[in-house]
Parts: C-alpha cells; sequence; structure tokens
C-alpha cells in the first residue's frame, strides 16, 4: 500500500494483524500519518476528524508560511496527525475491502499510542483535534491518563448524544436506501462506481447541520464561498463534498462516531481496571442498535471515565454547533477535575472549529491554545 496519492509526506505504519476491541482482527493493517517538526521535540497527537484527510484536513491550525500560527508551531513541537481507520488513508474498506471489521475510538487510538511509543519512543504527549478528532482527544486523555500532558478537545464530545446519534441515522440512511447504486456495500465490484445518489442525499442531510442558522441567515455562503443561492450551495458546496468521497469509507466512520462513548471503553485510570464491559450496558454496545437499554450504569461509567482524566483539559465547543452544544460540553468539563470551558463565539456552527476556513474562528482557536499552553508552561510569551 502507497502512501496517500496527494501527499508524498503521509507515511504508513505497519500495525500486522491487530487485534479490535469486539474481538475480531484487522489483518494487515496500518496507521496513515504525517509528522511535523523533529522528533526529538515534545509530541503533540492531532488526530483526524469525519471525512477528513490529513494534510488537507489538518494542515490549517499548523504554523506554515500559508498560515502562520502560534500554538502549533513544528519548531517548538513534534506533531504527529495520524488517520481514523476508515479515512482512505489509514486501513479503510475502500483499501482493506467491504467487509472490514469495524473500529472503535478506542481501536484508533491504541493504533495511534503503538505508532507514538514504539516507532517515536514518546513517554509523554499533548493531544487536540476538531470534530472525530475531539472524541480521540478525550479517549486518548482517558484511556491513556498517564501519558498524556494536555488535551484540547474542540467542537466535540467525549460521547455521542442522542441528537447526534438520530442525525447520524439520517446520514447513514442516505446512502443505504439507495438499494440499487449501493448493492449491499458491493457497488465498486457490481457497478464499478460509487452510489452517487446515495452520495448526494448524504451531502443534502449534512447540509442543515455543519453551519449554523445564523450562518444561513445572513448568506455566510455568499460572503466566504461566492457562492449565491441556496441550490447552488447544496450541489456545489455539499454535494461537491459528499460525491467526492467513498461510500463504505463515510459508513465505516460514521459507525466509529456514532458508537462513540468512553465510558463504555476498556479504559485505564488509576489500577488499570477495566470499566463498564459492552456485554453489561456499556452504551458502546447499544448506541448503535437504537439507543435502547440505557440504564444508571451508562451514566456512572461515562463519569468514572471522565473523572480518571488526570491532565488539564481545554473543552472548546462552537456556540451554535448544532452537533455538539455547549449544554453537552459543560457535562463533560464538571466531570473532569482539571478541565477549562471556553467557547468559540461564532455563527459558523461546526465549522467554527475547521478546517479553517473561518479566518477569525482559526485565529482565535489558535491563541487559545497557545494561553493554554503558556498557563502550562509548554511555550514561553
Amino acid at each position: 500500500m502507497a502512501p496517500s496519492q496527494n501527499d508524498p509526506k503521509v507515511e504508513l505504519y505497519p500495525l500486522g494483524d491487530f487485534a479490535l476491541q469486539s474481538g475480531e482482527v484487522l489483518a494487515d493493517a496500518h496507521l496513515a500519518y504525517r509528522t511535523y517538526g523533529d522528533p526529538s521535540l515534545p509530541a503533540i497527537v492531532y488526530p483526524t476528524w469525519y471525512s477528513g484527510t490529513i494534510t488537507a484536513g489538518n494542515e490549517w491550525l499548523i504554523d506554515t508560511e500559508d498560515h502562520p500560527r502560534k500554538a502549533l508551531k513544528p519548531s517548538q513541537f513534534f506533531i504527529v496527525v495520524p488517520a481514523l481507520f476508515g479515512n482512505g488513508e489509514s486501513t479503510s474498506p475502500s483499501n482493506a475491502g467491504p467487509d472490514m471489521p469495524k473500529t472503535t475510538f478506542y481501536d484508533n487510538v491504541r493504533a495511534q499510542h503503538l505508532l507514538l511509543t514504539e516507532k517515536f519512543k514518546k513517554k509523554t504527549v499533548i493531544v487536540l483535534g476538531w470534530s472525530m478528532g475531539a472524541a480521540q482527544a478525550f479517549q486518548w486523555a482517558s484511556q491513556y491518563p498517564d501519558m498524556v500532558r494536555l488535551a484540547v478537545p474542540f467542537c466535540g464530545s467525549a460521547r455521542t448524544s442522542p441528537h447526534n446519534w438520530v442525525f447520524l441515522e439520517a446520514v447513514k440512511g442516505a446512502v443505504t436506501t439507495d438499494t440499487v447504486g449501493y448493492a449491499d456495500g458491493r457497488y465498486m465490484e457490481v457497478h464499478g462506481c460509487q452510489p452517487l445518489a446515495g452520495l448526494r442525499a448524504l451531502g443534502r442531510v449534512y447540509a442543515g447541520w455543519g453551519f449554523s442558522q445564523t450562518f444561513y441567515r445572513n448568506d455566510g455562503f455568499k460572503k466566504h464561498f461566492g457562492i449565491d443561492g441556496l441550490e447552488n450551495v447544496m450541489v456545489h458546496f455539499w454535494e461537491a463534498w459528499s460525491t467526492s468521497k467513498d461510500a463504505n469509507n463515510m459508513l465505516h466512520m460514521l459507525w466509529t462516531w456514532q458508537h462513540g462513548d468512553i465510558g463504555a471503553q476498556p479504559l485505564y485510570a488509576g489500577d488499570s481496571k477495566r470499566d463498564v464491559p459492552v456485554t453489561e450496558g456499556g452504551r458502546l454496545g447499544v448506541r448503535g442498535e437504537g439507543m435502547s437499554g440505557l440504564d444508571d450504569r451508562d451514566e456512572a461509567a461515562f463519569k468514572r471515565a471522565l473523572s480518571g482524566i488526570k491532565c488539564p483539559v481545554l473543552v472548546m465547543p462552537c456556540s451554535q454547533d448544532l452537533y455538539f452544544p455547549p449544554e453537552d460540553s459543560l457535562l463533560e468539563v464538571k466531570a473532569i477535575e482539571r478541565a477549562a470551558f471556553c467557547p468559540i463565539e461564532s455563527e459558523w456552527g461546526h465549522w467554527a472549529g475547521g478546517p479553517g476556513d473561518s479566518i477569525d474562528d482559526a485565529q482565535f482557536v489558535d491563541e487559545k491554545i497557545f494561553a493554554f499552553f503558556q498557563e502550562n508552561g509548554l511555550v514561553n510569551s
């Protein structure tokens, strides 16, 4: 498997036959990643997000000539950007076949941990990320509490809320109800092409969620992207994005997102005891099957997972994010001993946290991360 055709600097870390949390094995697995800076410097792990690729998706927050930043500077940190399983660069249905086993945030973070500890010999890391990257930041901090020095999840969550789960059901349904085009996931074998009708529908479902009501009310697409008219927005922004993706990859990452709840993962805190197993009511085992069967044990497991986080955490939701509202983030902050709450006041909604289209929000996120680094002695003024 060659590195990403889009960026020759993307490398692959072989994982071999990688045992998953489910008990299944991901055969001949690999983790795609890119690094910035010298490996001798303190490490930052900055995972990708839903549908995002390594360079195009994450580089906007890293200090480069194109967009100078204060916090993520390769001159001061060794920045590692690992790709989610399913994004098309790491092991994914598009390169491993449609029968690829499902992967959780726990699986992703364990693979990243191997990369950081085995290849780069790192004993401590800083973690941060947007959206599904934020979920991985929470997962890192709870899964390896003695290794994570700081965590900065922005516009994301430590668990998938019921409302978020419902949204994702619509996204999934947009693809799978194109039964002819999707062909039970065998579309490349049957048709030799992607299920474009389903992917277009996926884009149209997403159109009402990525940006806030205020953004639409203020004609933000015309102002910021030069796209006039809502139908043009649907076709030239949302459908252009969704039809550029692989359907099985999108559904694989969606499953990871939909089943996200660190309280149901095998967490390691203190004496390394496992938390609530999937078979005993952990949300990971039920959320993808209709959100049924939740009880007090799930809430208790979630709170134990968050309370097991030892490092300072800067939680940054967007004030108008429709996926991850600040109210959900406040619940997480209250459960983490050393957490700070810093909302991004922006009409951009979820897009305020990435992928860098909002110049003002990108600057705000950068400055707040830099100040957080300063407060914790990682950088000088």
